[in-house]
């Protein structure tokens, strides 16, 4: 199969994605393929072409110079057509499967494997391998690049996860995840403690306003104050995103800090529901980075070490490739024999080695 200069597979001409920005002040000035390419993860290659085929808008206008420059408070849209695979091939890759019936599969998935096939990673995810051992019988609501995907978790989160085989499976597992009821329960590592112990978190999510790849609590403006700004997007007001958290363990002692202040804590939290990085926004918004979240946290270790047993963490969070999360549990109502269903997890190795690291301190 041939591919464009960018390394995607063939593109459609009717699904598009929009991506749009504001200029600030320290923008002003800068050449305009450099600046997209800041924000938007596209090149700098890919994005001269777009300019100049018209797809790049300043206010509403089209503007075809690469090198034109950014102008502060104006609105930058990116018009770029979205990539779309050929129909997945099915690969033969090992499934933990925790359970499976005639209608649906429950899977273990590792850290490391994507769920779906999207730019950077069209083959060797989830859909990959369950193309191969379901064949023809994963519903087909989610279309050809996500055929039975009810929900998903994050590529460097391991967990439990169900899929849906047939459509009326799919509308009703769908339904459950839409109204909140089905029952998500995941384990993490974070830094310090949570205050208090045992709570909720309530704020709205939407994307990075500077960092496409990050999502962020937004505090958006009175509903009274939204309708008298100009073009002020739905997604700028964010979504509703709730995380009931629950302390379970500390380990260590921060320096200087009163007794019983952990430097690190083992938390669960349950999902009322599921936006994107969802657990790994609201812990960092509450200064419990999760270990190993070089996104939302600081990617190194510890900077001090004052025993052998910190010494052996920083080697710990040093080997440890991701963040510490994992989706511990999945409880529903099975759509066809309404019969409530709960499956469980237990921490993989990396965790467990993490874990083992932790206890030492």
């Amino acid at each position: 199969m041939s591919q464009t200069p960018e390394h995607l597979p063939p593109v459609s001409t009717i699904d598009v994605q929009s991506l749009e920005m504001l200029a600030g002040i320290d923008d002003a000035g800068k050449r305009l393929d450099k600046y997209l390419a800041e924000w938007s993860e596209l090149s700098r290659s890919r994005l001269k072409a777009l300019i100049k085929s018209g797809d790049v808008t300043e206010d509403g206008t089209p503007i075809t110079n690469p090198s034109a420059k950014v102008k502060c408070e104006k609105e930058y849209i990116i018009t770029v057509p979205a990539p779309i695979a050929a129909e997945p091939e099915a690969e033969n890759i090992p499934l933990d499967i925790v359970y499976e019936d005639a209608h649906l599969i429950v899977i273990s998935k590792p850290a490391g494997m994507t769920v779906h096939p999207a730019v950077g990673n069209w083959s060797g995810t989830l859909v990959n391998a369950l193309l191969y051992h379901c064949k023809d019988t994963l519903s087909g609501i989610g279309g050809v690049m996500r055929p039975g995907i009810v929900h998903r978790i994050d590529k460097d989160t391991s967990g439990i996860l169900v899929v849906a085989k047939d459509d009326k499976t799919h509308q009703g597992l769908s339904k459950q995840f839409a109204d909140h009821s089905a029952e998500r329960t995941y384990v993490c590592f974070a830094r310090n403690a949570p205050t208090p112990r045992e709570g909720r978190i309530e704020t709205r999510i939407a994307r990075h306003p500077s960092d496409r790849k990050k999502m962020a609590v937004v505090v958006p403006p009175p509903d009274h104050i939204i309708e008298r700004l100009y073009n002020y997007e739905e997604s700028k007001k964010g979504k509703i995103a709730i995380t009931n958290y629950a302390y379970i363990e500390g380990y260590g002692q921060q320096k200087g800090g009163s007794i019983g202040n952990p430097l690190v804590s083992k938390i669960e939290c349950k999902l009322e529901t599921g936006r994107t990085h969802q657990i790994r926004v609201h812990l960092a918004h509450i200064q419990c980075t999760l270990l190993g979240d070089q996104t939302y946290g600081k990617t190194g270790a510890f900077k001090t070490a004052n025993s052998a047993a910190e010494l052996k963490l920083k080697a710990a969070l040093t080997a440890f490739k991701r963040q510490a999360l994992h989706a511990k549990s999945l409880g529903f109502i099975h759509p066809i024999t309404e019969e409530f269903m709960q499956f469980d997890s237990e921490l993989p190795a990396d965790m467990l080695e993490l874990e083992a690291a932790l206890s030492k301190l």
